[in-house]
This record gives C-alpha cells, sequence and structure tokens, in this order.
C-alpha cells in the first residue's frame, strides 16, 4: 500500500481561590459580605441546576496596574446572572447523531472550562493589585508614625514649658524672649497637629474605601465562579450523558465493547487525544475502538464513523462491509512493507498506524464494480474517503482512509 505519497502524518473542579482578607475597620464586616456572597453563588447553583443554563463569556482581563476603582469596574457579573436560559436540546436517537452531540458537548465544555481559567486569572490579578494598594497603604502609615516623632517630641517640650501665663504677661508688658519663642512653638504645633489629622483621615477614608471594594471585589467574583462551575459542571454531565448513549448504541451495533472497562475511554470520541501520545504504530489497542468486523481496530472518531458507514452500506447491500486490515501496529507495518515493496508505507509512516486507514474486500478491492463506486459516492458523508494518489501509482481501489475535516457530520 503506497500511502507515502500522501504524506500521511505520524500520530479537563473549580480551583480554590484565595481569599483575600481586608480589615474593613467599618460596619460591614467581611465575614457578612463573604457569607451572603456565598448564599447567593449556592442559590444560583442551584438555578443553574435546575435550568442547564449556558454561561455568557466572560470579558475583561484585569490591569495588574489598573486603579481599584478600575479593578472592581471590570470584574461584573456575566449577563446570564440576569436569568437568560438555553432551549432544552432534545436526546438524539442514531448513532451519528449521537456523535456529533457528543462533539458538540465537548466544544461547549472546552468553552466553558476557558471561561473558567479565565476568571481563576482574573481572580487572582484582582486580589494581586488590592493586595498592592493594601501594601502600600501599609507604608505610608509606617511613614506617617515616622512624622508624628518630632511633633510628639514639640508636645512633649511645650507641656514642660507652659506657657498658658502667656496673656498675663501680655497684658502687664512683662514678656521674655522665652515667652515668645513657646507661644511660637505652640502655633506651630497647632498647624503640624492639622496637617497630622488631615492626612491620617485621608489614609483612614483611603483604608475605608479599599476595604469595600475588596469585600464587593470577592463578593462579584465568587458569584461569577461559581456560575461557571455550575456550568461545566451541567455540560461534563451531558458529555457524559450523551457518550453513555453513543457507548449503549455501539453495543447495540454488535461492538464488542466491555462497558465498565474499555468503553468509557477507547470509544469515547472526546478522548481521541489520548492516542496523540504515541508514536504511529505503537498505540496500546485499550484505547482504540473495536468495529463490528471481529479483530478490527480504529481511532475512536473513525471506528464510530466507520460503523456509521458500515450501516449504510449494509442497508444498501445486505451485507456489511468486508475489512481486510485496520490498525496496524509498526511490526505488522515493517511486515506488509518487507512483503510488498511498492505497495506500502515506509514503517512509521502509514495512515494505518494511526488507526485511521482501512483495506477493504467484498468487491470494494477492485475498481468499477457496485460497490467500489456506492463507496466513492457515499463514504465521505462519513469522513472515509479514497485518497488521491490510490487511484495510480499504485492503484489500491482497496484502500480507505478516515479524515475528520471532510466529516460531514461535524
Amino acid at each position: 500500500m503506497s500511502e507515502a505519497a500522501a504524506g500521511a502524518p505520524a500520530g479537563s473542579s473549580l480551583p480554590k481561590h484565595a481569599m483575600l482578607a481586608v480589615d474593613a475597620g467599618g460596619p460591614a464586616s467581611g465575614s457578612t459580605v463573604k457569607v451572603a456572597a456565598a448564599v447567593h453563588a449556592r442559590q444560583f447553583v442551584a438555578q443553574v441546576a435546575r435550568t442547564g443554563s449556558p454561561v455568557d463569556e466572560l470579558t475583561g482581563a484585569v490591569d495588574p496596574d489598573a486603579t481599584v476603582d478600575g479593578l472592581v469596574s471590570t470584574v461584573e457579573p456575566p449577563a446570564e446572572a440576569n436569568g437568560a436560559a438555553a432551549a432544552v436540546v432534545p436526546d438524539p436517537a442514531g448513532l451519528t447523531a449521537l456523535r456529533k452531540e457528543a462533539e458538540k458537548s465537548a466544544s461547549e465544555l472546552a468553552t466553558a472550562q476557558k471561561v473558567l481559567d479565565k476568571r481563576t486569572s482574573d481572580l487572582k490579578a484582582s486580589n494581586d493589585a488590592l493586595t498592592r494598594k493594601l501594601r502600600d497603604l501599609a507604608a505610608a502609615e509606617t511613614e506617617l508614625t515616622r512624622m508624628r516623632r518630632p511633633i510628639s517630641d514639640l508636645v512633649e517640650l511645650v507641656y514642660q514649658q507652659p506657657v498658658g501665663d502667656g496673656v498675663i504677661s501680655y497684658l502687664t508688658g512683662d514678656v521674655t524672649a522665652e515667652m515668645l519663642r513657646a507661644q511660637s512653638d505652640a502655633s506651630v504645633l497647632a498647624q503640624a497637629n492639622q496637617i497630622q489629622m488631615d492626612a491620617v483621615a485621608k489614609v483612614y477614608a483611603d483604608k475605608q474605601r479599599l476595604a469595600a471594594e475588596a469585600q464587593e471585589l470577592r463578593a462579584t467574583n465568587l458569584l461569577a465562579a461559581a456560575q461557571v462551575e455550575a456550568e461545566v459542571s451541567t455540560l461534563t454531565k451531558r458529555s457524559e450523558k450523551v457518550v453513555q448513549s453513543l457507548t449503549k448504541a455501539l453495543v447495540k451495533l454488535g461492538i464488542k465493547i466491555d462497558k465498565v472497562g474499555r468503553a468509557a475511554f477507547a470509544c469515547n470520541p472526546l478522548r481521541i487525544d489520548a492516542t496523540k501520545d504515541y508514536p504511529n504504530g505503537l498505540i496500546p489497542k485499550n484505547i482504540l475502538c473495536p468495529i463490528q468486523q471481529r479483530g478490527h481496530l480504529l481511532r475512536a472518531d473513525a471506528a464510530i464513523a466507520f460503523v456509521s458507514l458500515n450501516e449504510a452500506y449494509t442497508r444498501h447491500f445486505g451485507k456489511p462491509i468486508c475489512v481486510t486490515d485496520a490498525y496496524r501496529t509498526l511490526g505488522e507495518q515493517q511486515s506488509v512493507y518487507y512483503r510488498r515493496p511498492g505497495f506500502a508505507a515506509v514503517p512509521g509512516r502509514s495512515n494505518h498506524g494511526l488507526g485511521m486507514a482501512v483495506d477493504l474486500c467484498g468487491g470494494v478491492q477492485s475498481g468499477g464494480t457496485p460497490q467500489f463506486r456506492w463507496m466513492e459516492a457515499n463514504s465521505k458523508r462519513y469522513g472515509w474517503f479514497h485518497p488521491d494518489w490510490a487511484y495510480s501509482n499504485p492503484y489500491e481501489p482497496w484502500h480507505w482512509e478516515y479524515d475528520p475535516e471532510i466529516d460531514s457530520l461535524r
């Protein structure tokens, strides 16, 4: 089989969010807001669990250098919190529809997981920025403490040298330089004290504002994260349900699957990436899906598509597709290559080694037959095709490959 000319390629719980502890110093304590947010989150999770409504995409990445006001404004609850609900998708009945629904569920689940990851990242960035702001406030308070020392010394000096009788001295005309200096110090003390009070008031107001913003930010993020977590949970359950239905449908069609073993993995079209972890021809057979033709294996998506193709073929011809070969190990590829030089791909480059090619018989192996012409006309509807190189140099009508990109059911 000359696949060399074809150039065949070689072959997901909610994170624990760190909560930023802030001493509000005001009437609304952090624990009160946290409890209220948790209650709202639980209520929202229950609502989503009942309605199954999807989550809207959360946008607005947090700028770590932004002001706290900016951070609070960018972390808004998603629009879905207003109660918009998605239409209920009916359970598909056919095998091909099940596969399509499983892939759709996987896509939705991947999208929701990305939203959840983004929410986690935004929450961390928000809390990091607030931590920096609070650290700056702590530094400012330390500086105020340092600045208070000269004023405290001056207060102590005036206390030790009172100027209470200065007015009498003015009235009697008995004013000394020391009295004037003491009165001047008292005036400076009053001005410095006012400046100090203004600065302390500003720092206190800033701290109160930041504490309130931190509480609001935590509550908003807690609610939004709960919404996304609920959506991920809903989609995960939906995906699992579809895969279970798909497995049952395969079993009914004669696929020999251990329903408590590899059925949840080998024939799951959402797990095909596992096969990409292995070189061509070295994919463990326990992660490949069997087809109706005994002893033959394919990658999960290719196998499910082939089963659908086989059902259509059987309805037309009254008997299933004849298969001589499907997945080939590297050793099997080497054996075929040495036995039939020029008619097989270089070992390690065959689509058979990826579980994405079959060799057929029962009439399909001969070009121009009704079976071959039917395959040409119908196979692409199921993602299977006869590659261009197999029409000549050499001519191999028996060789067919799977390509998910041309699968009309996707």
